[in-house]
């Protein structure tokens, strides 16, 4: 008998998590089912905690199996070869040999040979969770289990590459504001540090009395010489304190509050937010898999614990027999366009078309709120930065005027 950790969602749509003992896998696959749970993932119970952080750490570092664009790639290609009339021992063949990859190569070959032994593919891809998240393994499982694996597949891709896209749009996006951010500490610094001392010699030997303007900044510049090594260091304790703070779920809840409600960047989290929410229920309702399995799947799938406290008041309102759109739009979290057409989803009985088509709607407006985000990033910055270089030259040159005055 071996030891196997489990996780399941309920007939009640609660995610639970537990062990047992069994002689294998299947075992534990089919104990779950006798009890009324669906499966998502089995595997070996995790060991004891400074192992699991040093493995965190470690898996960190090596960024294991299987990236987004190359679950989204492999995702797309079993959707066209499964469409095409493959059978799926085939088509992971053909993906193993084709594959550049080694490290995907070893992914593809190991699901392949627990498939032709016999296991299901949602069984095998679970033996690889740092490759296949629990969103995928429970939409190939309800596909396996309605014998709709090939349109499964393909709309797994259309989430995938969706999720990609966004992503993908916010990353370039910030990509010239973080550019420009880093010159305009670069030009600062380097005027604090190398160009102000040049002239501090000139006036301590005419006595000239400086400006508080001019002190100041010839204090700050020898400081940032001396020190400036550590800012760094300070930053990164900084960026570990702010992180380990935001483990804990009171002040996550209070932080994700507080991002939403900012004037532009809240507007920007909202919709990605109504987004990925809409995308993935949609996904999964129109993949036949039940009100309350979805919901569970897409509070494991959300990071901002104001939307996932909204998600779970309305798990608990569909278990009451209520509707999702009254809860999400109590909680105000999700913009009210996506409430709108998810209730008007549930009164046609149209909740999942309705959420996709919601997720292409929110996917354009977070386009839209990052262009708007970046037109006002970029003059910002550009100002902030030609006031400070301003306000040196200015202390500069009423130094320079104090000793000309000197000389007269």
């Amino acid at each position: 008998m071996a030891e196997f950790a489990y996780t399941a969602v309920d007939a009640q749509g609660t995610l639970i998590r537990g062990t047992l003992e069994a002689e294998t896998e299947d075992a534990v696959l089919t104990a779950l089912r006798r009890q009324g749970h669906i499966p998502m993932r089995i595997g070996a119970p995790p060991p004891f905690a400074p192992t699991r952080a040093l493995g965190g750490l470690a898996g960190t570092l090596r960024r294991p199996g299987l990236r987004r664009a190359e679950l989204a790639a492999i995702t797309r290609e079993l959707a066209v070869m499964l469409g095409a009339g493959q059978d799926i021992d085939r088509a992971l063949r053909f993906l193993a040999e084709t594959t550049p990859r080694a490290r995907v190569r070893a992914v593809l070959d190991g699901v392949r040979t627990m498939v032709r032994d016999g296991r299901a593919l949602h069984v095998a891809m679970g033996r690889y969770p740092g490759s296949f998240p629990r969103l995928y393994l429970g939409m190939v499982r309800a596909a396996e289990a309605t014998g709709d694996l090939a349109p499964t597949m393909d709309r797994l891709a259309v989430l995938l590459e969706r999720e990609r896209a966004l992503t993908a749009t916010v990353q370039s996006a910030m990509i010239y504001p973080a550019i420009l951010t880093l010159a305009a500490i670069g030009s600062i610094a380097l005027l604090l540090t190398t160009v102000l001392p040049q002239f501090t010699p000139l006036f301590a030997q005419n006595g000239v009395a400086l400006p508080a303007s001019t002190q100041f900044l010839i204090g700050a510049g020898a400081w940032l010489g001396h020190y400036g090594l550590a800012v760094p260091l300070v930053l990164l304790a900084l960026v570990l304190l702010g992180r380990a703070l935001l483990r804990r779920p009171p002040i996550r809840l209070m932080v994700d509050r507080r991002l939403l409600a900012l004037p532009v960047v809240g507007a920007l989290i909202g919709e990605i937010l109504a987004a990925r929410f809409a995308r993935i229920l949609g996904t999964l309702l129109e993949n036949g898999v039940p009100i309350l399995t979805a919901l569970a799947i897409v509070r494991e799938a959300t990071t901002n614990r104001a939307a996932i406290a909204a998600i779970d008041a309305a798990t608990q309102s569909a278990k009451a027999g209520y509707g999702l759109a009254a809860t999400l739009d109590g909680a105000s979290v999700f913009p009210r366009r996506m409430i709108h057409l998810l209730r008007l989803g549930e009164e046609t009985a149209q909740l999942g078309p309705m959420a996709l088509r919601a997720a292409d709607i929110h996917e354009d407006q977070a386009r839209i709120a990052i262009q708007r985000l970046v037109a006002l990033l970029v003059p910002a910055i550009t100002i902030i930065m030609g006031l400070l270089v301003a306000g040196i030259v200015s202390s500069l040159l009423l130094a320079m005027l104090s000793l000309n005055d000197l000389a007269q």
